[in-house]
């Protein structure tokens, strides 16, 4: 028999691998497409438990354990505010960290955080007793090496992934066994606003350029307009399934890096089951901690950077909102500080900013003469290149207020320009061409 065959027959039930958490510990929980469901299931079921503080990024599923009934036992701090969780922050029974993406590994590493529990989700231990933390290393290497105790969910469906993703069996204190299917999020079509924005981008993009996106219809858009290009390589927080046909069709190479070449570098994927059997197991992809991936120092050292992120609002002097809508948290930091200036700083290197032109259905000018109020500013108007809406592209780097207000109004919607235009010559006192 090989080592590590019988794996299966030391698994324990949730409820006997939950037990060891304690009331007012701190626990990790693994996130993404890696959210281990069927431990934060059993976990609700303990309920003696108070006062047991959740650290977390964007967790997939229903999350249980946010619900109103379990106020006082669980308090979610989350440093990626996803869906499940913006209501719960914004009713004040949870509460969000503001953190740059890169900085969350060194809570945990350097005890700021201290950790008492990792929950995380992994793939089956190979011959050698290796299990891989699958499709999220991001911070949860981290947490798993700080944490005292860890819980696992060892999921076979849960792709073997290569890089700085491995975890010793012998690391994990108890574990269940499982086979179930990963959350699945197939691309859809972008709208014809999408569509354009993605075209505007694509053609900012060039030949031989490393890429950096995330998920969603506007780097979709981005990606399926990228087939007439040549070696280009990647180097990303995260990716999705757009990014596998340019893979296949050879459009895709890392020739070019500096930085891992030959290899595409994320440190976390979400999508459908294609993506995940893509990374199975794929020596391309490597996978690592989001403290190296975000690393300015090392983004910067790859030439040609097109760093491809989005925004909620900006305002006519370029500060950039990203991670809420006024007071009401929406996402997170993450990383898009990061990217932004690595781009900036790389040889040739193009940081971009995408976002639709209006919001709520046409009725709300995403470009506005001021932030809301409790806007967080994620990227500041001196860090900020390229904006994109399906008007057009600009450069705001090396603008005056006056420039980026005229440079800005152009691709805004057309009827909210004149108002942009008269709501500047109110503040700043000078009417823009065209006002």
């Amino acid at each position: 028999m090989k080592p590590f065959s019988d794996w299966k027959s030391r698994a324990v039930s949730p409820a006997d691998a939950l037990s060891v958490i304690n009331s007012g510990d701190r626990v990790y929980i693994h996130g993404a497409a890696a959210t281990p469901t069927t431990l934060l299931d059993a976990l609700v079921e303990r309920t003696e438990l108070e006062n047991v503080r959740l650290y977390h990024l964007h967790l997939e599923g229903e999350v249980k354990f946010l619900r109103p009934e379990h106020d006082g036992r669980f308090f979610s701090i989350s440093m990626f505010t996803g869906p499940a969780a913006r209501v719960p922050v914004a009713e004040g029974r949870a509460d969000f960290m503001p953190i740059f993406l890169k900085d969350i590994p060194g809570l945990f590493r350097n005890r700021i955080v201290p950790l008492d529990v990792a929950l995380i989700q992994v793939s089956p231990p190979d011959h050698n007793g290796v299990c891989t933390l699958g499709t999220s290393v991001d911070a949860t290497l981290a947490a798993t090496d700080a944490a005292l105790v860890v819980i696992a969910e060892i999921n076979e469906q849960m792709p073997r992934t290569h890089g700085h993703a491995q975890i010793p069996f012998s690391r994990i204190t108890a574990f269940v066994a499982t086979d179930r299917p990963l959350p699945s999020h197939p691309a859809t079509d972008p709208s014809p606003e999408e569509a354009l924005i993605g075209e505007h981008i694509a053609a900012l993009v060039e030949d031989g350029a490393t890429l950096q996106m995330g998920i969603g219809a506007i780097p979709n858009a981005v990606l399926a307009r990228l087939g007439n290009k040549f070696d280009l390589g990647i180097h990303t927080e995260m990716f999705s399934d757009g990014l596998i046909p340019l893979v296949e069709n050879g459009v895709i190479t890392n020739r070019h890096k500096k930085i891992h070449p030959g290899r595409i570098v994320t440190s976390f994927v979400n999508g459908s089951r294609r993506l995940y059997d893509f990374v199975d197991d794929n020596l391309m992809v490597e996978f690592h901690p989001c403290d190296r991936t975000n690393d300015t120092a090392l983004i910067r050292k790859n030439d040609k950077v097109t760093a491809i992120n989005s925004a909620l609002e900006i305002d006519l002097t370029g500060q950039v909102c990203a991670d809420s809508i006024g007071h009401r948290i929406y996402s997170g930091i993450g990383g898009q500080m990061d990217f932004i200036h690595g781009a900036a700083l790389s040889k040739g290197g193009k940081p971009i900013l995408a976002l639709p032109a209006t919001a709520a259905k046409g009725t709300v000018s995403r470009i506005a003469p001021a932030l809301k109020s409790g806007a967080g500013v994620v990227t500041s108007r001196g860090h900020v290149h390229w904006v994109v809406t399906e008007y057009g592209a600009v450069n705001l780097h090396g603008k005056t207020l006056r420039e980026r207000a005229e440079a800005l109004i152009g691709i805004a919607h057309p009827d909210f320009r004149a108002e942009l235009r008269r709501s500047f010559a109110e503040v700043r006192h000078f009417v823009l061409p065209g006002g």
